[in-house]
Parts: structure tokens; sequence; C-alpha cells
């Protein structure tokens, strides 16, 4: 793991997304999901909706990465409340 230069925000960004998928299992297992519709496009799950937030926490991240001055922890609080709506009312 030399090959990586594992930052601060690097490992609190991949340990939350590790967190988030262990406690989604816990509460999937707990209390099994049901489609709802949201203010997204289609029914979701939990889970699809888990995934769908994570994949644009990653388009986030690149974007505020690759086009943009400014700071990761910006992406990863933009992409905390994109997941929090999301999840909420996708």
């Amino acid at each position: 793991m030399e090959w990586m230069v594992w930052t601060t925000p690097t490992t609190i960004f991949f340990s939350a997304i590790a967190a988030m998928l262990a406690g989604m299992t816990a509460w999937e297992v707990a209390s099994p999901s049901i489609e709802r519709k949201g203010f997204l496009p289609i029914a979701t799950t939990r889970g699809d909706r888990l995934f769908i937030g994570l994949l644009s926490a990653a388009y986030i991240h690149l974007l505020v990465v690759g086009f943009t001055p400014l700071s990761i922890w910006i992406a990863l609080g933009a992409s905390i409340l994109w997941m929090l709506a999301l999840m909420r009312w996708g």
C-alpha cells in the first residue's frame, strides 16, 4: 500500500463508506425496506438510494478535485449534505 497516498480526507472518506455499508446491512437485516418514490424518477429502496448517493459522492469529489482549487473538505461536506437529502427525500 506504499504506492497510494492515504491522506486524512481519503482515509475518512473510505472509512465513512465502509461504516455506511455496515450500518445499512445491519438495518436491512433488522428491518427490510420497501420501494418508494421520492424526487428521483424511479422507485427506490434504501440500498438503491445509498448506491446512488455513493456514486454521486464520488462524482462530487472528482469534480472538486479535477476542476476547482477548493479543498476536498468542501467536497466531503457537499457529499454528506447530498447523501442526507437523497436518503431522506430521494
